[in-house]
């Protein structure tokens, strides 16, 4: 198991213009939250749920990775049975970066999965219509492959199984209001924490460093940290 686990929020998607609902502006702006991303949607509101995602869908698609994401490739590369990527985000930036073996948390935008009998695939940056929206196993509906508010999220268990084996987790830009950073500190011996402000959810005392600057102008600091304590090196992290 990896001993460093990255794990990535928003703030590292912001800054390759994808917008997150909490951002003012942009395609969320557009929706209610509790439309298209809770619970039940589906069933109440497929045909706006259903939209919403094919236009998150189409909005990625010419959205690049940034220099964040091209760095941690490049320390995947380096450390490839020490480090473990873990994001909550739903887009392809570290894929498209070149990372390799993501846990998306939330789900993928880019898949779409059957409901009743588990059937997935990747549909690009296509729409579900233009697909289809029957499973071509069971003729369900097919849905976005998303873990919305209210729904179980069932790669929460490989996350804490991976926590069993960190010692040092690195969050990028999280608020830490849909998962809990303080607990998830409590599993490794160092924590460094990269945001670009301050947030009422993590108490600063269960870390070990912060750096609140833009993940992009933190990441350089970030590797080297990264490195250093693989090298057996922890000054860096007092």
């Amino acid at each position: 198991m990896s001993k460093v686990i990255i794990f990535t929020g928003a703030g590292i998607s912001a800054q390759s213009g994808i917008s997150t609902f909490r951002d003012s502006g942009g395609l969320w702006e557009q929706y209610r939250i509790e439309d298209i991303c809770t619970a039940g949607c589906l069933e109440t509101n497929r045909q706006e749920t259903i939209e919403f995602y094919d236009k998150r869908r189409e909005d990625i698609k010419d959205k690049k990775p940034n220099y964040a994401h091209k760095q941690i490739k490049l320390l995947q590369d380096k450390y490839p049975n020490s480090i473990k990527l873990i994001t909550q985000n739903v887009d392809d930036m570290f894929e498209k970066a070149g990372c390799v073996d993501v846990l998306h948390l939330h789900g993928f935008l880019k898949n779409v999965v059957c409901p009743k009998c588990g059937y997935k695939h990747n549909i690009g940056y296509s729409s579900l219509k233009s697909f289809q929206e029957n499973c071509p196993r069971c003729n369900c509906l097919l849905r976005p492959d998303i873990v919305f508010f209210g729904e179980s999220a069932p790669k929460y268990i490989e996350l804490y199984r991976y926590l069993e084996s960190c010692e040092l987790l690195v969050i990028i830009g999280t608020s830490g209001y849909v998962i809990d950073v303080n607990h998830l500190s409590s599993y490794a011996t160092k924590t460094i924490l990269n945001n670009l402000e301050p947030s009422d959810a993590i108490d600063e005392k269960k870390i070990s460093k912060v750096i609140y600057k833009k993940a992009t102008d933190a990441i350089d600091e970030i590797v080297c940290d990264i490195d250093n304590f693989l090298k057996g090196n922890l000054e860096t992290l007092v």
